[in-house]
């Protein structure tokens, strides 16, 4: 008994493990979709209010139209600047400090933005038109400092693409050089193609040599018909004209022939040609 209350407490303490483990990936599932729903809606909110900025910027006169231009100018540099930057911040670290800046560039233009929001809603005109050009001056600055980085950014990224397009194209200048190395071997394809053919015809010169040689024999020399029986492979080689077996020009082999007795019966004649030196001769 003691033994099933212990698994039933592991069990149980592994199932409340369990659950706390899911509650706690729910939450945090539902704090990033919040997050994430989150910055979905400002950047909703902030370009319906771009778009009512310039809209104001161009029906309204006066004071009223002309802080609706400034607040629309702030945020058109500020949002092009920081894409810039986070765009090419990955392939450049050294544009991680830039960003931090302009951070700190946007916390400075998002008062001013209140401040101008502000003013827009001021009923005194001549509060309005005394204040527009102090925050009309910061805006400017803000402005000026985010299009310098953006600018800089842009200039240093250039740069970079046509020192790396330089590099590549001297590689590629250098591999089309390794690619033609045949135009630095003078002939030597033409020159190998022409010994071989003098070797042909040295070879050929001396097959002919040795057909007119073996043709030039003298009729009856018994040496060279021995020669010329003996070496029935050198005729052969030599071009020499082949005896068929049904083309009628050589007749049919003899049985002698076919059965290889041929060298035997000429011993057998030779021997019996010899003359006799026993009493019988006389």
């Amino acid at each position: 008994m003691e033994i099933l209350g212990v698994l039933l407490g592991v069990a149980l303490l592994l199932g409340l493990g369990v659950v706390v483990l899911v509650v706690i990936g729910l939450i945090k599932a539902a704090r990033a979709v919040g997050e994430k729903v989150e910055r979905q809606e400002a950047k909703a909110r902030r370009a319906v209010e771009n778009v009512t900025l310039k809209a104001k910027s161009y029906t309204q006169t006066g004071p009223q139209g002309q802080i609706s231009a400034v607040r629309l100018g702030l945020r058109t540099s500020l949002d092009g600047t920081r894409r810039v930057l986070e765009g090419a911040v990955g392939q450049d670290g050294q544009l991680g400090e830039a960003l931090a800046l302009l951070g700190r560039l946007d916390a400075h233009a998002a008062e001013l933005d209140g401040e101008l929001r502000m003013l827009e809603r001021e009923p005194d005109t001549g509060r309005v038109a005394a204040k527009l050009p102090e925050l009309r001056e910061r805006a400017e600055r803000i402005t000026h400092s985010a299009e310098t980085m953006r600018w800089a950014a842009q200039d240093r990224m250039h740069r970079f693409a046509a020192d790396e397009l330089g590099r590549l194209s001297r590689e590629c200048e250098d591999e089309a050089g390794a690619l033609r190395h045949w135009d630095t071997v003078p002939g030597g394809a033409g020159a190998g193609s022409a010994a071989s053919a003098s070797a042909s015809g040295v070879s050929a010169s001396g097959v002919s040599g040795s057909g007119v040689s073996a043709s030039a024999s003298v009729p009856g020399d018994p040496g060279v018909g021995a020669a010329a029986a003996g070496a029935p492979g050198a005729a052969r080689e030599t071009g020499g004209a082949r005896r068929g077996l049904t083309d009628g020009r050589g007749g049919r082999p003899s049985a002698e022939e076919l059965l290889g007795l041929t060298d035997p019966v000429t011993k057998l004649a030779q021997r019996l040609r010899k003359p006799t030196t026993g009493p019988s001769a006389g």
